[in-house]
């Protein structure tokens, strides 16, 4: 009897033995899995190399703690000929400033010589596409408003109601591979004030823009803009198609802009192009873009991102 005593004791412990060594076991691999999964479902860096295509902005923008100081410039037309250097004798410029709030939340500040436009946005991004494709995109909502502060001579148009537009646009894209990366953008657009009755007070558009990397630190940019028919009567306009090229330098973006719209914010490339690549107008131009790392926090983050 006390011998079967003995062997049910050392059965009973053997089987908690076995059991806690299972347990151990089963955890230790459900935290590799876990931790597999985790990798597995990194975010896609790099969909675009800079914050904007060409005029249209993309889903990239600073990381948590990072200035981006981003110049515009837009040269005259190329068909105004020799006398004015192929359009170089005559410019409009943005000076805009981009800071990550966090990052997933950034803030824009801006100011155009075109009508002389002040522009303020948020941009934030809602998904992010990851590596095991889970999720498929990466979509931002960049929404912001706009003030012309040009002097006119009728007074009615120095109220600041007047002057005042606003743009909403969903960013939504793909990186496909390394070398090719496609976003839609449908945008809303509202103006307080419009040349006629025949004019709509909100713009609908839809945007698409690619950039095809062509190598390490080059790539070759595009966009296209559809502005939705019956809305702009009392002005012929067209939509906004502009291609160019990326250079990436460090801690510069160069990018290389042939555009048939002057203007570089949604209010005016969108609803306010008047010119054609057939007719030759065409506006040469670059973006040049440079970051600031504010905080240690951004020297961290723009540390884990891979490369271009």
């Amino acid at each position: 009897m006390e011998q079967i005593k003995r062997l049910s004791l050392t059965v009973i412990i053997c089987f908690i033995a076995v059991s806690i060594k299972a347990q151990t076991d089963t955890s230790s691999l459900l935290k590799e899995l876990d931790a597999m999964d985790t990798a597995q479902r990194s975010y896609v860096q790099g969909t675009f190399k800079g914050t904007f295509i060409q005029n249209t902005a993309s889903v990239e923008s600073p990381a948590k703690g990072v200035l981006q100081v981003m110049i515009m410039h837009r040269f005259g037309k190329i068909s105004d000929g020799a006398y004015e250097l192929f359009g170089l004798d005559n410019a409009t410029i943005r000076l805009g400033f981009d800071y990550g709030i966090t990052d997933r939340l950034a803030v824009s500040l801006g100011r155009s010589s075109y009508e002389k436009t002040f522009d303020g946005s948020l941009k934030y991004k809602v998904l992010r596409q990851t590596s095991d494709n889970r999720m498929p995109v990466t979509v931002s909502l960049n929404a912001g408003i706009t003030y012309i502060t040009l002097k006119y001579d009728d007074k009615e148009y120095m109220d600041g109601n007047y002057r005042t537009r606003y743009f909403t646009q969903a960013l939504i894209a793909r990186k496909f591979s390394p070398a090719f990366s496609f976003q839609l953008t449908p945008t809303w657009l509202h103006y307080n004030l419009v040349p006629t009755r025949e004019d709509e007070n909100n713009i609908y558009a839809l945007g698409g823009g690619g950039r095809i990397k062509l190598s390490k630190r080059i790539s070759f940019n595009a966009e296209y803009t559809y502005l939705f028919p019956n809305q702009v009567n009392s002005t012929e306009v067209y939509n906004s198609l502009s291609g160019g090229i990326d250079i990436e330098t460090g801690g510069h973006v160069f990018q290389l802009v042939f555009s048939n719209s002057v203007g570089t914010i949604p209010t005016n490339y969108i609803a306010n192009t008047t010119d054609t690549w057939k007719d030759g107008g065409i506006y040469f131009g670059f973006n040049i873009s440079r970051v600031f790392n504010i905080t240690k926090t951004a020297k961290a983050t723009n540390a884990k991102k891979q490369k271009w």
